[in-house]
């Protein structure tokens, strides 16, 4: 331990010198390279005016994007090489200016001198407000990670660490996920809830309900699914098509819509059944542009690209939301004695696809530890030993697709009643890819990962709105940031589905995943 001691701060003393030169050319390579990716794009701004469009030059944006390039450059250099000071000293007290500048207005006009905020502001780099937020959160990161590096272990006690963080997050997971559910439960009542954000609140749960029976499929079977919006679209037009040739309504469609996605889940399983990684993907890639094709070009049944309009909206047990019910008709106003407001039908919505993802997560919680969800997760580790253990493969990969494009079917068919109209432009490749996102980011096999993931991937681009015409720029950056930080997904730790010997080891010890 001695001389552990003594060798230690040698080494700090006798660390190689740093290679300026090395270093700027390499930050300028990035600088280069942001200066061919901004000079375009956010260099010049078209506008309409008057009798036609004008181009504005923004080319400042530009050399503080250079500038920001190369300085977060230099910085990450210095971290690799062991030298987390610098890093901290610069960024540490540059995201707290920055952070002052941005809420100035708010700061001095509480002591009465709101114009000297607005004036200060006029000194930020960029103008738009979210961009600067943005800038400042990167800084303040850098600086976090200079403290973390700075104080941090050795490489064999950081694997520990960051296995001892996956088994406190999932424990954290644990009381995470009943706040959640009474966070949902009580959104339409909180006062800033309006119909923006409560139409924000219906997408996102019902990603958060395709995520997870997408999850089923990829995440528990581990079989790569790039046609899921095919199932989808299958529930969608099943509900559709019988409102309008039938007049039969919501409630006694919606399990019909789920069995017809079920058997083109089937339909799906049994040409794919030997296939597995890139060669199942692109036939589930195929599968799901040849559903798309079809109802584009079967337009007697299917009204082609013309869509399906006109579709019932669900109603509250034959209370329908309207203002003038027809004679005989007793609308949910009238029963509930509440003057008509159109917000009650979007609050049945939310509610009514709130409790339909509540399903889906209850049931797949459970069906996980019953035989067939244990065969899953064992096809998805190892086929071939899977096979040596008896599991029939066939039957588990029908199974897994079948019930997976059930619960698409079920979001399709609500999908169908929300918007009042549907047409196959609403079930593209990059809704499959869009969901398959949201599982993979959340972290394959977690349920609570895919509610963080569906939040991040559809609730992202509603915060950079203000972006306009760059804000699909900020959102695959963010994915791409999301995805460095965590390659896992964002709750990559799973707790096994069953143990041997309970949370206590054979001999009464704690089991190496209970320490985890």
């Amino acid at each position: 331990m001695g001389a552990a001691a003594e060798i230690a701060p040698l080494a700090t003393a006798t660390r190689r010198p740093l290679d300026w030169v090395k270093i700027f050319k390499e930050a300028g390579v990035i600088a280069l390279v942001m200066l061919g990716l901004t000079v375009l794009m956010v260099g010049i701004e078209v506008r309409d005016v008057p009798g036609g469009f004008a181009l504005i030059g923004r080319f400042w944006d530009v050399l503080f994007a250079c500038i920001f390039a190369f300085s977060g450059r230099v910085a990450l250099i210095l971290l690799r090489e062991g030298r987390p000071r610098p890093v901290v000293l610069i960024c540490l007290p540059l995201a707290a200016v920055m952070l002052v500048v941005l809420l100035s207005e708010t700061l001095f006009g509480l002591v009465g001198i709101e114009e000297t905020g607005k004036a200060l502001k006029q000194f930020l780099p960029f103008k738009n407000p979210i961009v600067m937020w943005i800038v400042m959160a990167v800084t303040l990161v850098f600086a976090i990670r200079g403290f973390r590096a700075a104080s941090d272990a050795k490489p064999a006690e950081k694997k520990d660490r960051v296995r001892e963080y996956g088994g406190w997050l999932h424990k954290f997971t644990i009381y995470l996920g009943p706040i959640f559910i009474l966070f949902a439960l009580v959104l339409p009542w909180l006062p800033f809830s309006d119909n923006h954000i409560m139409d924000i609140a219906i997408l996102v749960v019902t990603y958060v309900m395709l995520g997870w029976g997408l999850n089923i499929v990829v995440g528990l079977a581990g079989l790569l699914d790039l046609g899921y919006v095919a199932f989808y679209a299958v529930g969608a037009y099943s509900y559709a098509l019988l409102a309008q040739y039938a007049g039969v309504g919501f409630w006694v469609a919606l399990p019909f819509a789920g069995l017809m996605a079920a058997t083109a889940g089937i339909i799906l399983g049994f040409p794919v059944l030997r296939l597995r990684g890139d060669y199942l993907a692109i036939v589930t890639l195929g599968f799901g542009e040849m559903v798309r094709i079809i109802l584009l070009n079967w337009y007697s049944f299917t009204k082609g690209p013309d869509g399906l309009g006109g579709i019932p909206r669900p109603s509250f047990f034959g209370y329908p939301f309207t203002a003038a019910p027809p004679d005989g008709v007793i609308a949910f106003n009238e029963l509930m004695g509440l003057e008509f407001d159109p917000i009650q039908r979007i609050v049945f919505l939310y509610y009514l696809i709130l409790a339909m993802a509540l399903v889906t997560n209850l049931f797949t919680l459970r069906i996980r530890r019953l035989p067939v969800g244990r065969a899953w997760e064992a096809l998805r580790e190892d086929e071939i030993a899977s096979r040596s253990l008896g599991i029939n493969p066939t039957s588990t990969k029908l199974t897994a697709f079948s019930i997976g494009a059930m619960f698409a079917g079920f979001g399709g068919s609500f999908f169908a009643t929300r918007q009042g109209f549907i047409s196959p432009e609403s079930f593209t490749f990059i809704e499959s890819a869009l969901i398959l996102g949201i599982v993979v980011l959340g972290g394959m096999g977690s349920q609570l990962g895919v509610v963080l993931g569906a939040v991040l991937l559809i609730g992202m681009p509603e915060l950079f709105r203000d972006l306009q015409q760059f804000r699909m720029l900020a959102f695959g950056a963010a994915m791409v940031l999301i995805m460095l930080w965590r390659p896992s997904g964002l709750i990559a730790h799973r707790e096994p589905t069953l143990r041997l010997f309970g949370k206590r080891g054979r001999h009464g010890k704690a089991s190496p995943e209970a320490a985890e």
